[in-house]
C-alpha cells in the first residue's frame, strides 16, 4: 500500500496533540493533520518556536507549553486539558552527547523520550477517544534496560546506549498500554511508529561524517511523518509498529514492521510499566476510560 497524506480521513471536529511539534517529523505531522481538518495542539517546550511553527501551518492550531523532561510541566499541561482528544502523538525525542539529568535526577534521554510521554499519556487517557501513537526507532533492537542503573549513575554514559534504551522503552510502553486498554474494555488503540532515517535536528550533534551521511541518505520530514500518520489512521490492530518499507525500513512508504524479541517480552513490558509508574507517580487510570 502506497499510503500518502491523501489517504487521511476527514478529521474535521477532531483534536490531535503532537509533542515536539515545532520542527521535523512533528511539524510535518501537524501540517498533515491540520490539512485533514483536525484542530492540532502543538505541545512544545519553547512557546516562541512553537508559535513560529504554527504560523507555517494551514488549518486550526494551538500552541501549549510542555517540557517532557519536567514532570511538573507534564502534570500542569494535563491538568489544564478539557475536551476529547482523538489522537495523542508522542513524537518528541532527543539524543544528546553528554550526560544530563532532570530536576528529579533522571537521565535526560530516558526522561524525555519515555518517562515524560508515559506520564502524559496516563494523565490524558481519560480524554483520549482514538489512538495513542508513540514514535520509536529501529535502534530499539540494540536497547537494553538495566533496572539497577537506569540513569547511568554507575555506568559511563554513552549517547547511543541511552537513546537505544529509550526507544526500546517506547515499544514496551506501547505494548503494555495496549494490553491494559484491552483489559479495561477501551476502544482506544496504542500504536508505535518508526519514521525512518530522517534529516532532523536530532542529528545536529553528530560529527562531519555523520552529517554527510544524513545529507546523502536521509529522507525529509514529510516522508518521515508518513509512518506516524499511518499508525494514527490506518485500519490496524492495536500495538502495531509502522515504519518505512524500503532500505531496511529507513525510507519509503509505510508498512507494518517487526520489532526485537525484547520489545515483545510481556514480562519486561510489565516490569517497565511498574517501574515507570513508580518514577513518575502516574498510574494507569482504572476508571473513567472512554469505552
Amino acid at each position: 500500500m502506497n499510503f500518502t497524506t491523501a489517504d487521511l480521513p476527514d478529521l474535521t471536529g477532531r483534536t490531535a496533540i503532537v509533542t515536539g511539534a515545532n520542527s521535523g517529523v512533528g511539524l510535518a505531522t501537524v501540517r498533515a493533520l491540520a490539512g485533514a481538518g483536525a484542530r492540532v495542539v502543538l505541545a512544545v517546550r519553547n512557546i516562541k518556536k512553537g508559535e513560529a511553527a504554527a504560523r507555517t501551518v494551514r488549518g486550526e492550531t494551538e500552541v501549549r507549553e510542555l517540557d517532557l523532561a519536567d514532570l511538573d510541566s507534564v502534570r500542569a499541561f494535563a491538568s489544564r486539558w478539557q475536551g476529547p482528544i482523538e489522537l495523542l502523538i508522542n513524537n518528541a525525542g532527543i539524543s544528546i552527547p553528554e550526560l544530563r539529568r532532570t530536576a528529579d535526577g533522571y537521565e535526560l534521554q530516558f526522561a524525555t523520550n519515555h518517562l515524560g510521554p508515559f506520564a502524559l499519556t496516563n494523565l490524558l487517557l481519560e480524554h483520549i477517544t482514538g489512538r495513542v501513537v508513540t514514535v520509536s526507532s529501529q535502534s530499539e533492537r540494540m536497547g537494553r534496560i538495566d533496572f539497577d542503573d537506569p540513569h547511568d549513575e554507575h555506568t559511563p554514559y554513552k549517547q547511543s546506549r541511552a537513546y537505544n534504551r529509550s526507544k526500546l522503552a517506547n515499544l514496551l510502553f506501547t505494548a503494555e498500554l495496549h494490553r491494559r486498554l484491552e483489559r479495561a474494555g477501551s476502544k482506544v488503540l496504542a500504536q508505535a511508529a518508526h519514521p525512518g532515517f530522517v534529516a532532523t535536528e536530532i542529528y545536529e550533534t553528530y560529527g562531519p561524517v555523520g552529517k554527510l551521511f544524513v545529507r546523502l541518505m536521509a529522507q525529509g520530514p514529510d516522508a518521515g511523518a508518513l509512518p506516524v500518520l499511518y499508525a494514527a489512521v490506518a485500519d490496524l490492530a492495536g500495538d502495531s509498529f509502522a515504519g518505512p518499507s524500503h532500505l531496511a525500513h529507513m525510507r519509503g512508504a509505510p508498512q507494518l514492521i517487526k520489532r526485537s524479541a525484547a520489545a515483545q517480552d510481556p514480562a519486561l513490558a510489565a516490569r517497565l510499566w511498574s517501574f515507570s509508574e513508580h518514577l513518575t507517580g502516574t498510574p494507569f487510570p482504572l476508571t473513567a476510560l472512554p469505552k
